[in-house]
């Protein structure tokens, strides 16, 4: 027989709010803990580790290893295929700690990685003059400076090397700067403008424009513009002279001797003589150079800045496309629409919209907005640049509209929500003081409704900046040379692929060649790629929030 007491007490429904708790406790308690294993996995990727020397000698040979610990484990030693003579030279041991260590020098080596076992290892230690060295092609380079040339001419060693080193690195890594800014800035202006000299005269001759004077015109453009193309590939030509100056020789852990130029070296520094104040220095400096900086290495090296402007543009554009349509269709729904079956079955459809799978949105905006939309905008209005497409190819524009019509559900169902909560009065109110339908939806209702706007918009931005299949087919990369955003007319660039952080966690994850290198990356950028979304919706919260508090006298 059931206690009455314990009948009651269900029935006051307070269990089922114990549970409720319990199970939101437990959703909180597993997403923070999966962004923490994020966040430590692959934010700890930057921090300076220790590279430890492994000298190994047998009856045989010795052998010396020199790398990063990245991680180890112990395993039963009949797991090891030659278990029968390790177990001979190491009688009575039962287990073996092996060590995944960062070897790096993948030129000499031919892989980053390797596997170490503690079976005939003497001893481990850090030798202070070990240098690291994070280079532009083929990852760290290990080893110990020996001297520092000039022209092939030596200028430093022993123990004046690493301060001259230093010197001549912080030349080169300037020099490396204004390299960039000629190359993608001043030359990508000329280079430019060259082609819409082109495009230009191609389109006078369509239109059998092209008149004397105009020719003359374009030649004598295009004569300034090359006389500037060519003054700057003089100051690259001498930069790269420059760069191509100094040069170091090391010893690498097989004894060998190689030469490294210092035109291949992005940082250099020596972990084993660092402090913690250095170290964390050293962290932030490479945490904001991996923000900042462009992919290198299959995007397995380097950093994701343009994969975070591709994805905040993106983002920022649905959201001015998504957001008219959105409370225009609901708007119609609620205030103007007769409420009938043609109405019920029009609502039905946008919620079932909402759950289409994405990949069927890429699929249409590649066939609607690329193929048919964006050719026939070619067709019209850039004619002279056929047959290169300009808007009849996958890019920015049609990424943005693609999302947009993801998402448009979400906003038409919020602001309907937010519609239907405002009091019938308020609209007589309006009317009866003589104010049109329209003064009274644009003036009244809209206001009100505004933080059932923002929810909408903040449900879509949530949704929108996590997608990753619609954009492979409309407009997304592995690698964009160019942002959609510069200095060059018009400045915002729709045309343009870009690339995306969603995106470029499936790439560096799935495609990359290099798994072990890249998997701190997918974790530093899967937490970054979280940290851009909270960002945004945070700031679709707070202004959220200041509408709701603006309108909360009159809704009350």
């Amino acid at each position: 027989m059931i206690n009455p007491r314990l009948n009651q007490w269900f029935k006051t429904g307070t269990p089922w709010i114990w549970l409720n708790a319990g199970a939101i406790a437990i959703a909180l308690v597993a997403v923070f803990g999966l962004l923490m294993l994020i966040l430590m996995r692959g934010m700890s990727h930057f921090w300076p580790a220790d590279v430890q020397a492994f000298y190994y000698k047998n009856n045989e040979n010795a052998l010396t290893v020199i790398g990063e610990i990245v991680e180890s484990e112990t395993i039963p030693i009949d797991t090891l295929p030659d278990f029968k003579k390790i177990r001979n030279t190491q009688a009575g041991d039962k287990t073996v700690t092996r060590y995944l260590v960062k070897t790096g020098n993948r030129d000499i080596l031919g892989s980053d990685f390797r596997w170490l076992y503690d079976i005939n290892l003497v001893k481990t230690e850090q030798p202070k003059n070990l240098m690291v060295l994070e280079r532009v092609e083929w990852g760290n380079f290990y080893g110990f400076l020996n001297t520092v040339y000039e022209n092939d001419q030596m200028v430093a060693e022993g123990e004046t090397a690493w301060p001259e080193f230093i010197k001549r690195l912080h030349r080169v890594i300037d020099i490396r700067k204004q390299i960039l800014q000629l190359e993608r800035v001043k030359i990508g202006a000329v280079n430019y403008q060259l082609e819409r000299i082109r495009l230009k005269e191609r389109r006078l001759q369509l239109n059998n424009d092209l008149s004397d004077a105009a020719k003359k015109e374009i030649e004598t453009q295009r004569s300034e513009l090359k006389q500037q193309y060519s003054d700057l590939l003089k100051q690259t030509k001498e930069l790269y002279q420059q760069i191509n100056r100094d040069s170091i020789r090391a010893t690498v852990m097989d004894g060998s001797e190689v030469t490294v130029p210092l035109k291949k070296v992005v940082k250099a520094w020596q972990p084993n003589k660092m402090t913690l104040w250095n170290k964390l220095g050293f962290y932030m400096h490479s945490l904001w150079d991996f923000i900042t900086e462009d992919p290198r290495e299959a995007n397995t090296e380097g950093g994701i800045f343009p994969a975070i402007f591709g994805t905040v543009m993106m983002v920022m554009l649905m959201a001015v496309l998504v957001t008219p349509f959105g409370v225009i269709a609901a708007v119609y729904l609620r205030e103007y629409a007769k409420q009938g079956v043609l109405t019920r079955i029009i609502r039905i459809a946008v919620n079932n919209l909402a759950g289409v799978p994405s990949i069927v949105y890429g699929v249409f905006g590649l066939g609607f907005f690329v193929y048919f939309l964006g050719g026939n905008i070619d067709a019209l209005f850039f004619p002279e640049a056929l047959p290169s497409p300009t808007f009849g190819t996958p890019g920015l524009l049609w990424s943005s509209l693609t999302l947009a019509l993801l998402t448009l559900p979400v906003v038409i169902v919020a602001t309907e929500e937010g519609l239907s909560r405002i009091p019938k009065s308020l609209r007589e109110g309006s009317l009866g003081l003589g104010a049109t339908k329209a003064e009274t939806l644009w003036r009244v209702v809209l206001p009100m409704a505004s933080p059932a706007i923002m929810t909408g918009l903040i449900l879509a931005i949530a949704r929108a900046a996590g997608e990753v299949a619609p954009l492979m087919l409309v407009g997304v990369v592995k690698l964009a040379p160019s942002l959609p955003l510069d200095g060059n007319f018009p400045y915002l660039h729709l045309d343009r692929k870009f690339m995306h952080l969603g995106f470029h966690i499936y790439d560096v994850g799935f495609q990359s060649p290099n798994v072990e290198a890249a998997r701190p990356l997918v974790y530093a950028t899967s937490f970054l790629l979280v940290v851009v979304i909270v960002t945004l919706n945070i700031t679709a919260i707070n202004l959220r929030n200041r509408l709701r508090e603006k309108y909360r006298a009159l809704d009350g």
